[in-house]
């Protein structure tokens, strides 16, 4: 995985990064624009960053003939805030705080799929700031910065003290609604045709093929596939969710109802009635085509397949989980997922 991007970014007084905004980051550039950047950087690293001031910005200007590059640095030329290129050579753990906000631009340009790439270090990599009316802003800034608004008589609104930005302050995916933009990370990777109406969340690492309606939680190392929708208040159990590692993925045209949500993996055309939250330790009284009770099992021997439907009994309360399957088939793919 050879990626670069060229970024405007923030740096706190004493010099470190705190985010960097990347319009165009590249994956697996053409060896022809590898090898005009490399006149002017020294690729030589596994993973860099480069500083970009005028003079480098000039020489690079002078070096590269891709369109959209170019014109990324001539716009560049006359900022005011510190210019930086960085690159990666290969998926390795995060060492600084561009290359964690170059991997974030990668997914939520829908460069890369969620659960692709190494997000090892992240959280390390990535600092608490202030994310204001006035830009972002360390932490250490923020009292004094308010106290200079109130005295020139502006008001410096403070939307989240949080690692990651908004989605929508960096990237805007083509063909996408967000009803609000504070629900959806940086991170997030969102199809076209995807909706996120309101009460949804999309994490970082995380998203929805599209087309998809989202009213419901889409947790950490979640993907969702076309045609699924989650409910008002629905929820998947992400990678961070008790420090588990399983990754949860969801298949096309299921139904995850409202206040439902799901702690395994559903293949295609599954639907979960409202209320009822699947977790792998989940009693399940699993039922054939006609309604019959086949066995008794625990959800996580049915992660993964597809055509189910998850109900709770009105009476009993014994969650069932029925199929169009014969009895014999069902058996068969259990124990194939064993």
């Amino acid at each position: 995985m050879f990626s670069i991007g060229i970024g405007i970014g923030t740096k706190d007084v004493d010099d470190a990064w705190l985010e960097v905004f990347y319009p165009r980051p590249l994956l697996q550039p053409s060896p022809d624009l590898i090898e005009s950047f490399g006149k002017v950087i020294d690729f030589s690293a596994g993973d860099g960053v480069f500083p970009l001031d005028q003079a480098a910005q000039s020489a690079l200007c002078d070096c590269i003939e891709n369109p959209e590059q170019l014109v990324l640095l001539k716009a560049l030329q006359n900022s005011q805030k510190p210019c930086v290129l960085t690159w990666l050579k290969t998926d390795g753990p995060i060492t600084s705080t561009p290359a964690a906000y170059l991997k974030l631009h990668l997914l939520s340009h829908g460069l890369t799929r969620p659960n692709s790439l190494n997000l090892d270090g992240i959280y390390a990599a990535l600092p608490n700031i202030a994310w204001t009316s006035e830009g972002p802003m360390a932490l250490s800034a923020l009292p004094d910065a308010m106290l200079s608004a109130r005295v020139e008589g502006r008001h410096l609104e403070v939307t989240s003290l949080d690692k990651f930005p908004k989605l929508t302050n960096y990237v805007v995916p083509e063909g996408v609604r967000i009803a609000d933009s504070a629900r959806v990370r940086l991170g997030a990777y969102l199809g076209a045709g995807t909706t996120v109406m309101h009460e949804g969340f999309v994490n970082f690492n995380a998203g929805a093929e599209g087309p998809n309606m989202v009213e419901g939680r889409i947790s950490q190392g979640v993907f969702v596939a076309k045609g699924t929708d989650l409910g008002g208040s629905a929820s998947t159990a992400g990678t961070l969710s008790g420090g588990g590692n399983h990754v949860i993925t969801i298949g096309e045209d299921c139904l995850i109802s409202a206040n439902a949500g799901t702690g395994i993996s559903l293949g295609d055309r599954c639907t979960i009635e409202a209320g009822l939250y699947i977790t792998p330790g989940t009693q399940v009284s699993l039922m054939d085509e006609n309604g019959e009770p086949v066995k008794t099992l625990k959800a996580r021997e049915l992660n993964g397949l597809s055509d189910l439907l998850f109900i709770r009994h009105s009476q009993t309360g014994v969650v069932q989980c029925r199929t169009n399957l014969q009895a014999i088939a069902l058996n068969a793919q259990l124990h194939q997922h064993n």
